[in-house]
């Protein structure tokens, strides 16, 4: 089964609709800061991230360094792609958006944001 990697945990925050690209996998608690302790959370993070695969998802939430140190791990484990749920704030539901930072780019994009990305 498909793992979606939480990037960073928050109790406040219902992601259960996410589950339905995988199990859901906190990386970290919603107490971890960085800046605290960043050689902890990052051996933290890449211990859970180290078998991402391509049927797996990162779900971005909470700190900002937190989740480049997660983008970055992940892709650095599968050959520089990684697969993102993002939030849609006016359909409140998660779509899929597949990276490769080693070729084509951004897939599954609607027609509107790949237009905005060609220029």
């Amino acid at each position: 089964m498909s793992k979606v990697y939480v990037t960073q945990e928050n109790p406040r925050v219902n992601i259960v609709s996410a589950a339905r690209w995988g199990d859901l996998e906190p990386l970290t608690n919603p107490f971890d800061q960085i800046h605290i302790n960043p050689i902890r959370l990052v051996v933290q993070i890449r211990r859970k991230l180290r078998r991402a695969t391509d049927e797996d998802w990162l779900l971005a939430m909470g700190d900002p360094a937190i989740i480049g140190v997660a983008f970055s791990i992940f892709t650095e484990m599968n050959q520089g792609r990684v697969n993102l749920l993002k939030w849609d704030k006016m359909e409140k539901s998660y779509y899929p958006v597949k990276i490769n930072l080693r070729a084509a780019g951004i897939e599954n994009l609607n027609p509107d944001e790949e237009k905005r990305y060609e220029r």
